[in-house]
């Protein structure tokens, strides 16, 4: 086990160099995978060359669990991984998949900058891990082979593919359709099988993935803002110095930002490109969608997150409180 850390992770001491083995399931076109190749630059830099990250995109190295398996034992050092499945180690986690708990997108970045945010990425190293930060997911959205999607009703009896994550499942029911959990990179054969009737994501990974060939419809109902989430194997970072710390911390900050700043325009161009190549873009109306999962709401408020879900709401009220007081 040693010697494949070492393999992997690619240290060595004799010539004082450190090699960080980054793996992650996107395509190269997509905005995550760039941030990340910002990242690997910056911590060049900042190092002066002594650290440098490998990048290994598209599942080279397995899929999304596999590779947040690797991390749990050190046999590689950063992924990125969906917030949603993260639930499965950190059960506040699934804040991310209850629907329309974000009033807009700057309400969604306030909550992941704020001390929830920032207890969330320390709370995970419980599962032998170390969150460097959020990415920028955008909302996601509902997409079918054959069906156009204007309100809970057209879910009903439909399967659609979800994350790994109890919370989506339970999501997709309350809106009448049927949940069906199935790994990202095998979702196009299922589309194209009819093992599902549509899935639901943003943009950017609708594009990217090439699913829009089998899609016609997509419908803006954007149920979910579920970040990214920029993980590293707990032991890998503790192998580090305090000095090396800081510079791979400072040059993930540096990708988040750039990463943020180039989503908006990512997704733009992502729907410029499905309506090109001839898929139905849809724009319901969302208030049906939010009448429908009021009461998953409701029992969610008396479970054991119900004081996180409140403390998001207040974080809102707070903020536009003193925005108003302050004007």
């Amino acid at each position: 086990m040693l010697l494949l850390s070492l393999a992997l992770i690619g240290c060595k001491p004799e010539s004082e160099q450190t090699t960080l083995r980054l793996a992650h399931t996107l395509d190269q076109e997509h905005v995550v995978h760039k941030a990340m190749v910002l990242m690997a630059e910056r911590l060049a830099e900042y190092s002066d060359g002594s650290m440098t990250i490998e990048i290994y995109s598209g599942g080279q190295l397995g899929n999304e669990r596999e590779l947040v398996e690797l991390l749990q034992i050190g046999s590689l050092a950063m992924t990125k991984v969906s917030a949603s499945p993260l639930e499965g180690f950190v059960p506040a986690m699934q804040v991310f998949s209850v629907p329309y708990i974000f009033r807009d997108n700057d309400h969604y970045w306030r909550v992941l900058e704020s001390d929830i945010g920032e207890q969330l990425l320390r709370e995970i190293e419980v599962a032998r891990l170390h969150g460097l930060g959020y990415y920028d997911a955008g909302s996601r959205s509902f997409y079918s082979t054959n069906t156009r999607i204007d309100s809970p009703a057209d879910l009903r009896g439909k399967k659609f593919r979800v994350l790994n994550s109890q919370t989506a499942v339970r999501m997709v029911e309350a809106l009448g359709g049927a949940a069906t959990p199935i790994d990202w990179g095998e979702l196009y054969t299922a589309l194209q099988q009819g093992v599902v009737d549509g899935a639901e994501n943003n943009p950017p990974s609708f594009y990217l993935s090439r699913h829009y060939e089998l899609s016609s419809y997509y419908s803006l109902d954007e149920h979910t803002a579920v970040p990214d989430v920029l993980i590293m194997s707990l032991l890998v970072w503790q192998g580090l110095t305090e000095e090396q710390q800081s510079w791979l911390t400072q040059a993930a900050q540096d990708s988040i930002v750039y990463q943020r700043e180039a989503w908006n325009q990512a997704s733009d161009d992502a729907l410029a490109a499905v309506k090109a190549a001839g898929v139905t873009v849809i724009y319901p109306d969302k208030q049906p969608f939010r009448d429908a999962v009021a009461p998953f709401h409701q029992r969610l408020m008396q479970t054991d997150i119900g004081p996180l879900l409140q403390r998001i709401a207040e974080l809102d009220t707070d903020e536009d409180s003193a925005e108003a007081s302050h004007e």
